[in-house]
């Protein structure tokens, strides 16, 4: 991939307004993620997600964040803090996010570290993709992250954003196989897993930045 310069790399204020734009993404979902949640699980998930990012917010407050590894780092401490099924497994995703360079990041370096994200999330909880997870939405954007052909990380991250989308919405026609869903069946077949839809989110917040 040719260096285009820093235009093209995602940095930490950049990643910071990122996180801050999902924050309200999930703010305004909250309720519509609930509901899904309690009509394939135990209707707490869009309370715990909300909950957790909103003290993202107030973390992200107070920091200077120069690359994106740190805005990341501080996202996923605020995720391991809470309770629920979600919380370690988005606070281990972002995480492992967090282990990218300590500078802007090209689409390379993006590609490399939410496939290593997905992977640990993946051997967690040991969740494939059409097991009816967020790793539904989580793998279609890795592979559009390392397939694409754009040198700048706001075209790369909206063609990941369609995949995930893409991702998340099949969930709606799949039995689950992992996780509380799994217990209805073929009850909750039609229903979308709320996990994969907040990753599906998550990539289309970086359009607001």
């Amino acid at each position: 991939m040719t260096d285009t310069g820093d235009t093209d790399r995602l940095s930490g204020p950049e990643a910071r307004a990122w996180l801050l734009a999902f924050a309200d993404r999930i703010s305004r979902g909250a309720d519509d993620l609930t509901d899904l949640d309690r009509r394939a699980g135990d209707g707490d998930f869009g309370w715990n997600i909300d909950t957790s990012l909103g003290r993202a917010r107030s973390a992200l407050q107070d920091i200077d964040a120069v690359h994106p590894a740190e805005v990341f780092r501080t996202v996923s401490d605020t995720f391991l803090a809470s309770g629920g099924t979600s919380g370690p497994l988005f606070g281990l995703w972002f995480g492992r996010v967090a282990h990218g360079p300590e500078a802007p990041w090209t689409v390379a370096d993006m590609a490399t570290v939410f496939d290593t994200a997905t992977a640990a999330v993946q051997r967690l909880g040991g969740a494939q993709i059409g097991q009816k997870t967020m790793v539904d939405a989580m793998a279609p954007a890795v592979q559009a992250l390392a397939g694409s052909a754009q040198p700048g990380w706001r075209e790369a991250l909206g063609e990941a954003a369609e995949a995930a989308s893409a991702g998340a919405d099949s969930t709606g026609g799949m039995v689950a196989r992992k996780g509380r869903a799994s217990y209805l069946g073929e009850r909750a077949a039609d229903v979308v897993d709320p996990g994969a839809l907040s990753i599906a989110w998550f990539f289309a917040s970086a359009a607001d930045v």
